[in-house]
C-alpha cells in the first residue's frame, strides 16, 4: 500500500500555488516524512525553497504527472486529476502545439487562438467523418460527428451545448458545427436547406452581435437551432429559439462599445441610391451608435458586410420589399434616438420642436400620425376606476419612455426576423430526428453586474445542474457496462442555488411581487431578499452596501446591483406610443404589434422578452392580464421549456475558453483561465473523475506498458487478463485502488503514476545493473590491453638487443670481405688497364687500313651510278617530247568531234520529236483511259436500252393489269379495294415517269460534272504553280530556322508547358464530364421521384433510357420505349388490313413474281364470285404487295445507276488528278533536263525511263491487285444474291402451303449457314436490336465470357455496326450506338457499387473504342494493322463523333471505377497502414480510445491488416487483367488508388496524435516496402506510382530523423521537399515519446524550422485532397485480332446473328 512517505520523495516533481501564474513547478531534494513541518523543493530557477506543511492550511503540494501523460488529448487521462495538472496540459498544447482543442471527459474544452487557422476547410470534414471520436485529435468536427452517429445508431435527439465567456469564440464554435452537419448531412433534394440554415447566421450575427470590450463579435443574446433530419439522416429543415435579447444595448453602450453590427451596416451604406429614403448619415451623428465613441472595428467593413446580410435574407426567401421595410424601422430607430425633447421651465413638463428632423424622418419611416407622435412622446394616460386624464411628462421621464420604445420596437422587429428565418428553415417533411446547438453566454461576473448578468447566471446554473447529473449519470453507466462495483459518488449540487432564485418567495418571486405594487422600488425589493433569505448559505449581504445582494453561484461570488432591476423586469412602454404604430399606414410596422401575436404560452422561437403597454397604475382591464408577465417570470419559462428538451436528448458540451483580454494570438494568461474553467464546470468533471475511477487502461494496453515489471514466470501465462490482474494484486496491496471490468482496469487516481514510478525505478535498477557490468567489462579490457602491451614492449626490446648483437657480428663479417674485395680489385684494375691499351692500339690501326680499302670501293661505286643516271635522263627526255606531241595532236581532234556532237544534241533537245518521243508512253496511257471512257458509255447506253424495254414491258404489264382490273371493277363495283390499287397504280406509273425524268437529270448532271472537271483541272494546274512558289519560300523559311539553332532550349521548355497545360485542361474537362454525371444522376433521381409522385405502382417511367449524349453529340438518342409503340401501332395495321406478312419484304422481288402473284388472283377470282372468297387467303394483298415489290426494284435499280454514275465522275476526277501530277513531274523533268551539260543529259534520261517503267509497272500491279479484289468482292456478292433467291424461293414455297410465315425461322436457318470467307461482319435485323442488346450489355455477366477473347461484347458489336456501315444503312448505326452507350449506362447506374461490372463495361467501353479507331481509315489509326485489318475498315461513315461519346463515357466508367475502388479501401487503409504492426518490437502503445461510439465489446476497430489491403488491390489488378482492360489505364487505377491511400493515412497523421512516434513511422516504412514490393512484382513500379505516396514516405522519415541539432534541422528541410511547412509543423507538434528515454521536440527547434521554411513557394492548406483525381488518358492500343477469327460461344444465344 502506497504511503505518504513513497510518493513525496527526492526528484519527486509538485505544484505549488503562486499569484503570478497561479500553480508553479518545483521538485523535491529531500525525502519527506509523515509528520515534517518542511518540504524541501527545488524551483527551475534553481532556488530552493522551504514549503511549509501544515494540517489544514497548507497540505501537501499536489504532485505532477509523468512527462509521458504530458500534452495528452483527454484531460481525464491525466494519472494525478486537480487543478495545476489541468491548466499545465491545457497550456503545454495550446502553447507549444498549437492545439486549440482538448478533451474533458465528455466535454470539449476550446481555447479561441485568436487567429484564423486552417482546420475547418471541407478536407478536414472528409477526414472526421465517419470516424470515432477517440481515433482523432480533438475538434469540434469530432463532436459534431459524435452526436450526428449516436443519432444515426440510436435514434435519440442529440444535443451541442457550446457555453463560455464573451470572446471566448461561442459563435464560432456553434457555426462550425452546423457546417459540419450542413456538410456531412447534405439535403437529398434540391432545396438546398443545409444553405438556408448557414445562411442565418449573417443574419443572426447583423441584428443580434455587437462588439464588447471582451469581443467584436459577441452575440447579446442565446439562441437554440434544432437542425432536423429524415429518416436518412439528411437535413430537412432547422428551427431557431431565443433568449434573453439585450435590449438595453440599444440605446445606450459603454466605452469602446458598439451597437448592434446592423446600424453601423447601414449608415456604411447610407450613399446607395435605395438607402436614400433613409436619411442616414455616418453613425456618429446619431446617439444610440455613438455611446461608445468608436464606431469602427479593426478589420472589419460594415458595407460589405450588409451585402452578406441581404443575400443571405434573400437566400431565405425575404423579399426585397421586407428587406426595406426592416431597413426602414432599424434607421426609424436611429433617428428615434436623436429626437431632441426640450424641458419646460417647470421643469415637470417638455416638448418637442415643431421642425425637428429627425421627428418628421421617424414618422415617415414608419408611417405614423407627426402630431399624435409628438404628443405622446412628451404626456401619457393615466386611467383611474373613475376617469382618465393625461399627464405632462418631465424631460428625463420623456427621454425614458423615448428609449423604452426604441428598445420595444427593435425587440419587435428581432422576434420578426426570427419568425421569418425559422418559416424559410421550416419543412413540410417529417422530422424523424434533429440535432440542437445551443449557443448561450457563459457564467459573467463585472465590476457592475444587473440584471441581465442575472438571468445569464441563473441560465448558467441550470445548465450546470444538468450538466453534472449527465457526467455522473456517464460515469455510472461506464462502470455498470464494465460490471465492476459501483460506489456513490459526491459530486456538487447546485439545487439549493437554484431554488434561491426560482422557488417560491425566492428572489425572481419577490422581483415579480414588488413590481406589482404601485410604488415599488429596488430598495425595498431589496430589504425583502434581506429579511428573507439572509439564513440561505448561497446568499450573502456585501458589509458595505443596502443597495446590493451577494449570491453564491457553483463558480463564484457574484454581486449584483440593485439599480434598475424592477425597471427592466417590467419592461415599461406607454400603450398610447404602441397604438399610434399599430396605425402604420405600412403593413408590416402594424403587424409587429398586434395582440394576438402573443398570449399566454411562450412563443416558438423561445424569446419572452416581448411585453405590452403597462399603464402607470395598477388599475387595469381584465384583457391586458397577459400583458403583464414580467421578463424574469417569461425568461423562466423559455429556461424550463429549454431544460426540458435537452434532458430528452443527448448534450455534447463544448467548453469555449478566453485566453487572455487583449486578444492576442496563442497568450496564455495561467489567471483568467482558471477562472474560466472553474466557471464552465470542467474542473467539476475532473472531480467526478477524480472521485471514482479516473484512470482506464484495456488490458492489451496495460500488459503493453508495464510488462516490464513482469517476472519470467508471469510471462509464460498465456492470458494476458489474468497476467495483468497478478502483476496488480503483487504491486498494489490495497484493493480499493484499481478494479478489473470486461475490457478495462480501472485505478484510483495516483495509481497510474505510482505504477509508472514503479517502472521507471526498474528502468533505472536495469540501468544501474547494465552500467555496472559494462563498466567492469571496460575495466577487464583495460588491464588485458596494459598487460598485453607490457609483455609486447619485453619482446620488442629483447628483440632490439638481439638484433643489435648480431649486427656487430655481421658487420666484423663483412669488414673482412670488404678487405679481400678491395684488395682483389685493385689488382684486377691494372691487368684491365694494361689489356684495354693493347687492344686499343689494335683497334686503331686495323681501322685504319679499312678506311682506306673502302674510300677505293666506294669512288668507284659512285661512278658507275652517275653513269647509269646520265643515261637514263637522256632517254627518257626523248621519249616524253614523243608522247607530249602525239597526246597535242589526239586532243585537237577529239575537240573537233565533241563540237560537233554537242552541236547535234543541242539541235535534238530543242527539237518537237524528241520531246514527243518522252511523252509517248503518257499520250498512249490518255489514249486508255479514252477508250476505257468509250468503252463505259457504250456499256451505259446498252443499260439504259435494256431498262428502256424493261419499262416498256412493265408498262404493257400494267397495262394488262389496268383491263384486269376494270373487269373486276365491272363486277364488283362497290369494292374498294380495287380503287385503291388502281390509285396506287396510277402511282407507281407517275414514279416510273418521275424516274425517267429523273435519268435524264442524272445525265445532264453527268455532262454538267464532266465541264466542271476540265475547269477544275486548269484550276489546279494554276493552283500547283502558285503551290511551288510557296513551296520555295516555305523551303527558305525552314532553312533560316534551322540555321538557329539557339532554340532548342526554349522549344523544350515550351513543349513542357504546353504539356502541363495541356494535363490541367484533360483534368477540367474530367472534372466537367464528373459533374455532367453527378447532375445527369441527380437529374435521374428527381425522374424518379416525379414519375412515382405522377404515376400509379405498376406504370413508372424509367429516364434511364435517355441518352446523356444529347448535349454532347448533334445524334439524338432513340428510346427504346418509342421503339415498341410504334411496332405496336404497326402490328394493329396489320391486323385490322388481315394482311399476312410478306416473308422478308426486305429483298427485292422481279417482275415475274409479281406476275405470278397476279395469276394466283386470277385463278381464285375464277374459282368464286364471292370477294371475301377471293381475298380469304390474302391473295390481293399479295398482289398489292407484287406491285410495290416491282416499284421498289426500279426504283433500287434508279438508285444503282445513279450511285454508278456518281462514282464513273468520281474515278474520271481521281484520273485528271493523276494525269495533271504526271504532267507536273514531266514539267519539272524538262526543266531538268534544261539546265543539266549533255553527258549528264543521257545519264539522267537512261535513269527517267528506268524509273517510268518500274512506275508503270507497279502501278499496273496495282490495278491488277484491285481488279482481283473486285473480282472476289463481285463473286462474294454473286453467291450472296443466290444464296438469297434460294431462300426467297423457299420462303414463297413455305407461304404457298400455309397463310402466314415467321420471318424467324428464315432467319435461324441463315444462321445455321457457314460462310467460307467470312469478312468479320455480323448480320442483323432490326427487330432483333433490343434483343443483341438485352443479351450483350443489360443482361451481360462477366463470367459468362470470362473463358473467351476479352471484351468479346465490344467485337460483337462492332462487327454490327460495320455490317451497319457495309450495307450503307445510318439509321441502323446510330440506333445501334446509341442503344449500346444507353444500356451501358443503365448497367452502370444499377451496379454502381461493383467494382467487377463496372471494370469489365470500362474494359469493353475503351475496346469499342478502339476499334472505331482502328477500323476508322483513318491513316493515323492504321499504322499497326495488318493488310486483312485496312480491308475491314469501315467504308461509308466518320464516326469520329460518337467516337468522342465513347471517349467521355470512358471517363465517366473510370471515375465510376475509382470511387467503388476508394470506398472498398477507405475503411481500410486506416488500419492497415498505422494500425496493424507486423514488425515486433515496434508495436505502440495502444490508444485508449474513449468514444460512446465505439462498441467496447469488440476491443476498438476492425482490425484491417496490410496483407488485406494488398490483397485487395491484387484482387483489383487482377479484375482488370482478366478483362482485358489496358495495362495503362490499369496502371492509372493503382496510381489513383494509391493516392488516396497516400492522402487518407497521411490526413490520419496529421489528426493523431497518438500515431505520431518514431515506432509508427518504422512500421510505415515497412509497409510502404510491402507495397513498392508488390508493384514491382506487377511490374507496376515505373508507372510513377510510388511518386504519389513519396508525401508519405517522407513522413515516416520525418518520424524516425533525429531533431534536437540545427544540423537536423536542415536535414529536415532538404528531405521533406514532398511536405508543406504546415504539415512538417504539425507532425512535430504531433510527436509523441513512447518512453522517458526519449525527448520531445522543442518549441525551439519548431521555430526554427519554420523560419527555414518561410521562404518556400507551396500550398498552405493542411491536409491532403481526397478527392483529387488524376487526368485519365486512354491511349490508343490497337488489337492484334482479325475480326473474321473471333468465335461466337454459344452459351450467348445469338443464333439471330449472321455471319457474312
Amino acid at each position: 500500500m502506497t504511503t505518504v512517505s513513497d510518493l513525496y520523495v527526492k526528484y519527486t516533481r509538485v505544484w505549488i500555488p503562486d499569484p503570478e501564474e497561479v500553480w508553479k513547478p518545483a521538485e523535491i531534494i529531500k525525502d519527506y516524512k509523515e509528520g515534517d513541518p518542511i518540504l524541501h523543493l527545488k524551483l527551475e530557477d534553481e532556488s530552493t525553497l522551504e514549503y511549509a506543511i501544515g494540517p489544514k492550511d497548507n497540505q501537501l503540494p499536489f504532485l505532477r504527472n509523468p512527462d509521458i501523460l504530458v500534452g495528452e488529448n483527454d484531460l481525464t487521462a491525466l494519472s494525478y486529476l486537480h487543478e495545476p495538472a489541468v491548466l499545465h496540459n491545457l497550456k503545454v498544447r495550446f502553447l507549444e502545439s498549437n492545439h486549440i482543442y482538448t478533451y474533458c471527459g465528455i466535454v470539449l474544452v476550446a481555447i479561441n487562438p485568436y487567429e484564423q487557422l486552417q482546420i475547418y476547410g471541407e478536407e478536414v470534414i472528409n477526414a472526421y467523418s465517419g470516424q470515432n471520436m477517440g481515433d482523432m485529435n480533438p475538434h469540434i468536427f469530432a463532436v459534431a460527428e459524435e452526436a450526428y452517429k449516436q443519432m444515426a445508431r440510436d435514434e435519440k435527439n442529440q444535443s451541442i451545448i457550446v457555453s463560455g465567456e464573451s470572446g471566448a469564440g461561442k459563435t464560432v464554435s456553434a457555426k462550425y458545427a452546423m457546417r459540419y452537419f450542413a456538410t456531412v448531412g447534405g439535403s437529398a433534394n434540391d432545396t438546398n436547406v443545409e444553405e438556408k440554415v448557414l445562411a442565418s447566421s449573417p443574419i443572426m450575427e447583423a441584428i443580434g452581435n455587437a462588439k464588447t470590450t471582451r469581443n467584436d463579435n459577441s452575440s447579446r443574446f442565446g439562441k437554440y437551432i434544432q437542425i432536423g433530419f429524415d429518416r436518412r439522416f439528411h437535413i430537412i429543415g432547422a428551427n431557431m429559439r431565443t433568449y434573453l435579447l439585450e435590449k438595453s444595448r440599444v440605446v445606450f453602450q459603454a466605452e469602446d462599445e458598439r451597437n448592434y453590427h446592423i446600424f453601423y451596416q447601414l449608415c456604411a451604406s447610407a450613399c446607395l441610391p435605395e438607402f436614400k429614403d433613409l436619411a442616414l448619415t455616418s453613425a456618429e451623428d446619431f446617439t444610440y451608435t455613438s455611446f461608445g465613441e468608436n464606431i469602427f472595428i479593426e478589420g472589419v467593413n460594415d458595407a460589405e458586410d450588409l451585402e452578406k446580410t441581404r443575400e443571405a435574407l434573400s437566400l431565405l426567401g425575404v423579399k426585397e420589399s421586407h428587406q426595406m421595410s426592416i431597413f426602414k424601422i432599424i434607421a426609424s430607430i436611429l433617428h428615434l434616438g436623436n429626437v431632441e425633447i426640450v424641458s419646460e421651465r417647470d421643469g415637470e413638463s417638455c416638448h418637442i420642436n415643431r421642425d425637428d428632423s429627425h421627428l418628421h424622418h421617424f414618422c415617415q419611416l414608419l408611417g405614423v400620425e407627426l402630431e399624435q407622435m409628438e404628443h405622446w412622446l412628451c404626456h401619457r394616460k393615466l386611467v383611474t376606476t373613475s376617469e382618465t386624464y393625461v399627464k405632462n411628462m418631465s424631460c428625463a421621464q420623456a427621454t425614458n419612455a423615448r428609449d423604452a420604445l426604441a428598445k420595444h420596437i427593435y425587440a419587435h422587429l428581432f422576434d420578426w426576423i426570427v419568425e421569418h428565418v425559422n418559416k424559410a428553415l421550416h419543412t413540410s417533411s417529417k422530422q424523424h430526428s434533429f440535432i440542437g446547438v445551443l449557443d448561450i453566454y457563459g457564467f459573467e461576473t463585472f465590476e457592475i453586474n444587473s440584471f441581465e448578468q442575472f438571468c445569464i447566471n441563473y441560465a448558467n446554473e441550470k445548465l450546470q445542474q444538468q450538466f453534472n447529473s449527465h457526467v455522473f449519470k456517464l460515469e455510472q453507466e461506464e462502470y455498470m457496462k464494465e460490471q465492476i462495483p459501483w460506489t456513490l459518488i459526491d459530486f456538487y449540487d447546485n439545487q439549493p442555488c437554484i431554488d434561491l432564485i426560482e422557488a417560491k418567495l425566492g428572489i425572481l418571486d419577490l422581483l415579480d411581487e414588488e413590481c406589482k405594487v404601485p410604488k415599488g422600488t429596488d430598495q425595498n425589493w431589496t430589504q425583502k431578499l434581506y429579511s428573507q433569505h439572509l439564513k440561505s448559505d448561497h446568499f450573502e449581504k456585501p458589509r458595505m452596501s443596502n443597495t446590493s445582494f451577494i449570491v453564491v453561484h457553483f463558480a463564484d461570488k457574484v454581486e449584483y446591483q440593485c439599480d434598475g432591476f424592477l425597471e427592466k423586469n417590467r419592461d415599461t412602454v406607454y400603450e398610447e406610443q404602441i397604438n399610434i404604430l399599430k396605425a402604420s399606414k405600412f403593413q408590416l410596422v402594424a403587424d409587429l404589434f398586434q395582440e394576438g401575436k402573443e398570449g399566454p404560452a411562450p412563443p416558438p422561437s423561445g424569446k419572452s422578452s416581448r411585453i405590452n403597454v403597462r399603464p402607470a397604475k395598477p388599475a387595469i382591464k381584465g384583457h391586458n392580464r397577459e400583458h403583464r408577465k414580467t421578463v424574469g417570470h417569461q425568461f423562466r419559462n423559455s429556461l424550463h421549456l429549454l431544460m426540458e428538451t435537452l434532458n430528452a436528448t443527448t448534450p455534447h458540451y463544448v467548453r469555449c475558453i478566453k485566453p487572455n483580454d487583449s486578444k492576442e494570438a496563442f497568450v496564455f494568461d495561467s489567471r483568467r483561465a482558471v477562472q474560466q474553467l472553474r466557471a464552465c464546470g470542467v474542473l467539476e468533471t475532473i472531480r467526478i473523475s477524480a472521485a471514482g475511477y479516473p484512470s482506464r487502461w484495456t488490458y492489451l494496453d496495460f500488459y503493453s506498458r508495464y510488462r516490464v515489471l513482469m517476472t519470467k514466470k508471469d510471462m509464460t501465462v498465456g492470458d494476458k487478463k489474468q497476467v495483468c490482474r497478478n502483476l496488480l494484486e503483487s504491486l498494489i496491496k490495497d484493493p480499493d485502488k484499481f478494479q478489473f471490468g470486461k475490457t478495462k482496469i480501472f485505478f484510483r487516481a495516483g495509481q497510474v503514476a505510482y505504477l509508472e514510478k514503479l517502472r521507471a525505478d526498474k528502468f533505472r535498477f536495469a540501468c544501474i545493473k547494465i552500467q555496472k557490468t559494462v563498466r567492469g567489462w571496460l575495466q577487464r579490457r583495460r588491464y588485458l590491453k596494459i598487460r598485453k602491451s607490457a609483455i609486447t614492449l619485453q619482446r620488442y626490446g629483447r628483440g632490439y638487443l638481439a638484433r643489435k648483437h648480431a649486427e656487430y657480428l655481421r658487420l666484423t663479417k663483412a669488414a673482412l670481405i670488404c678487405q679481400k674485395q678491395y684488395r682483389m680489385v685493385q689488382v684486377r684494375r691494372a691487368y684491365l688497364t694494361i689489356r684495354q691499351a693493347v687492344i686499343t692500339i689494335q683497334a686503331f690501326t686495323r681501322g685504319m687500313f679499312t678506311r682506306r680499302l673502302y674510300q677505293e670501293f666506294l669512288l668507284h661505286h659512285k661512278a658507275i651510278i652517275i653513269q647509269r643516271t646520265v643515261r637514263g635522263w637522256l632517254d627518257r627526255k626523248k621519249f616524253l617530247r614523243a608522247r607530249n606531241a602525239a597526246i597535242v595532236i589526239q586532243c585537237a581532234y577529239r575537240r573537233v568531234l565533241a563540237k560537233r556532237q554537242l552541236k547535234q544534241l543541242k539541235i535534238e533537245a530543242r527539237s518537237v520529236k524528241r520531246i514527243k518521243e518522252l511523252n509517248i508512253g503518257m499520250e498512249n496511257k490518255i489514249v486508255q483511259l479514252q477508250r476505257k471512257m468509250d468503252d463505259q458509255s457504250k456499256e451505259y447506253k446498252n443499260q439504259n436500252e435494256q431498262l428502256s424495254v424493261t419499262n416498256t414491258a412493265l408498262g404493257t404489264e400494267v397495262n394488262k393489269l389496268q383491263k384486269e382490273l376494270e373487269t373486276l371493277r365491272s363486277r364488283q363495283g362497290d369494292n374498294t379495294q380495287l380503287t385503291s390499287m388502281q390509285e396506287e397504280l396510277e402511282k407507281l406509273r407517275a414514279a416510273l415517269q418521275e424516274s425517267h425524268a429523273q435519268r435524264k437529270r442524272l445525265e445532264e448532271e453527268y455532262s454538267s460534272e464532266k465541264l466542271g472537271l476540265e475547269q477544275r483541272v486548269e484550276e489546279l494546274e494554276k493552283e500547283n504553280s502558285m503551290l511551288k512558289t510557296e513551296k520555295e519560300e516555305m523551303n527558305q523559311k525552314i532553312r533560316r530556322s534551322t540555321s538557329s539553332g539557339g532554340q532548342e532550349g526554349s522549344a523544350s521548355q515550351k513543349e513542357a508547358r504546353l504539356q502541363a497545360e495541356l494535363d490541367e485542361e484533360r483534368l477540367r474537362y474530367q472534372n466537367l464530364l464528373k459533374e455532367f454525371s453527378r447532375l445527369e444522376q441527380r437529374y435521374d433521381n428527381l425522374q424518379e421521384e416525379a414519375n412515382y409522385a405522377k404515376f400509379a405502382p405498376g406504370h413508372r417511367r424509367n429516364p434511364s433510357n435517355q441518352s446523356s449524349i444529347g448535349s454532347e453529340s448533334p445524334f439524338p438518342s432513340i428510346a427504346m420505349s418509342d421503339v415498341s409503340e410504334t411496332d405496336g401501332v404497326i402490328q394493329q395495321i396489320d391486323n385490322s388490313n388481315n394482311v399476312s406478312e410478306w416473308p422478308n419484304n426486305k429483298m427485292p422481288i422481279d417482275k415475274e413474281e409479281a406476275l405470278q402473284a397476279y395469276q394466283a388472283l386470277s385463278e381464285a377470282k375464277s374459282k368464286s364470285q364471292d370477294w371475301g372468297y377471293l381475298n380469304e387467303d390474302g391473295e390481293l394483298g399479295l398482289a398489292y404487295q407484287g406491285l410495290k415489290q416491282v416499284a421498289r426494284l426500279l426504283e433500287t435499280q434508279l438508285q444503282s445507276q445513279s450511285r454508278k454514275h456518281q462514282d464513273e465522275l468520281e474515278a474520271l476526277h481521281t484520273q485528271i488528278e493523276v494525269l495533271k501530277e504526271d504532267l507536273e513531274k514531266k514539267q519539272e523533268t524538262l526543266n531538268h533536263f534544261s539546265t543539266l551539260p549533255p553527258e549528264a543529259l543521257v545519264e539522267f534520261s537512261v535513269q527517267q525511263e528506268i524509273t517510268r517503267l518500274t512506275n508503270e509497272n507497279l502501278d499496273l500491279k496495282e490495278v491488277m491487285e484491285k481488279l482481283e479484289k473486285n473480282e472476289r468482292k463481285l463473286k462474294k456478292q454473286l453467291r450472296i444474291y443466290i444464296k438469297k433467291v434460294q431462300e426467297l424461293e423457299v420462303s414463297q414455297a413455305v407461304a404457298a402451303q400455309s397463310s402466314r410465315a415467321r420471318p424467324e425461322l428464315t432467319r435461324q436457318v441463315t444462321v445455321q449457314r457457314k460462310d467460307k470467307d467470312f469478312e468479320g461482319m455480323l448480320e442483323y435485323i432490326k427487330e432483333d436490336e433490343a434483343l443483341l442488346i438485352r443479351t450483350l450489355v443489360t443482361d451481360m455477366k462477366p463470367h459468362v465470357v470470362s473463358a473467351t477473347v476479352p471484351c468479346l461484347p465490344a467485337y460483337i458489336l462492332f462487327m454490327c455496326i460495320r455490317h451497319a456501315d457495309y450495307i450503307n444503312d445510318d439509321q441502323k448505326v446510330h440506333s445501334m450506338l446509341t442503344s449500346t452507350i444507353n444500356a451501358v449506362k443503365k448497367v452502370l447506374k444499377k451496379n454502381n457499387d461493383d467494382f467487377e461490372m463496372t471494370s469489365f463495361w470500362l474494359a469493353n467501353t475503351s475496346r469499342l473504342l478502339h476499334c472505331l479507331k482502328q477500323y476508322s481509315g483513318d491513316e493515323a489509326f492504321m499504322t499497326q494493322n495488318t493488310s486483312k485489318q485496312n480491308e475491314h475498315c469501315l467504308k461509308n461513315f466518320d464516326l469520329a463523333e460518337y467516337r468522342q461519346v465513347l471517349s467521355d463515357l470512358s471517363i465517366q466508367i473510370y471515375q465510376q471505377l475509382i470511387k467503388i475502388a476508394e470506398s472498398i479501401l477507405q475503411p481500410m487503409i486506416v488500419s492497415a497502414m498505422l494500425e496493424s504492426g507486423s514488425l515486433t518490437g515496434v508495436k505502440p502503445m495502444g490508444y485508449r480510445n474513449r468514444s460512446s461510439s465505439m462498441d467496447c465489446e469488440t476491443g476498438g476497430p476492425g482490425g484491417y491488416t496490410l496483407e488485406a489491403l494488398i490483397r485487395q488491390l491484387g484482387q483489383f489488378n487482377t479484375i482488370m487483367g482478366e478483362h482485358g482492360l489496358d495495362p495503362e489505364i490499369g496502371q492509372q487505377v493503382i496510381r489513383q488508388l494509391f493516392y488516396s491511400i497516400n492522402a487518407v493515412t497521411l490526413n490520419n497523421l496529421l489528426l493523431r496524435k497518438d500515431v505520431c512516434s518514431w515506432s509508427t513511422g518504422m512500421q510505415l516504412r515497412y509497409n510502404i516496402s510491402q507495397m513498392e514490393e508488390w508493384l514491382r512484382g506487377r511490374n507496376l513500379h515505373q508507372s510513377g506510382v510510388m511518386a504519389t505516396i513519396e508525401p508519405l514516405i517522407q513522413a515516416a522519415q520525418l518520424l524516425q530523423v533525429k531533431k534536437k541539432t540545427s544540423q537536423d534541422a536542415e536535414a529536415i528541410c532538404t528531405l521533406c521537399s514532398a511536405l508543406t511547412t504546415q504539415q512538417i509543423v504539425k507532425i512535430l507538434n504531433l510527436y509523441t515519446p513512447l518512453n522517458e528515454f526519449e525527448e520531445r521536440v522543442t518549441v525551439s527547434f519548431i521555430r526554427d524550422i519554420q523560419n527555414r521554411l518561410q521562404d518556400r513557394i507551396e500550398n498552405k492548406q493542411l491536409l491532403v485532397d481526397t478527392k483529387h483525381t488524376f487526368p485519365v488518358l486512354f491511349p490508343y492500343t490497337p488489337s492484334a485480332l482479325s475480326l473474321e477469327t473471333i468465335h461466337m460461344p454459344a452459351s450467348l444465344n445469338l443464333d439471330f446473328l449472321v455471319r457474312v
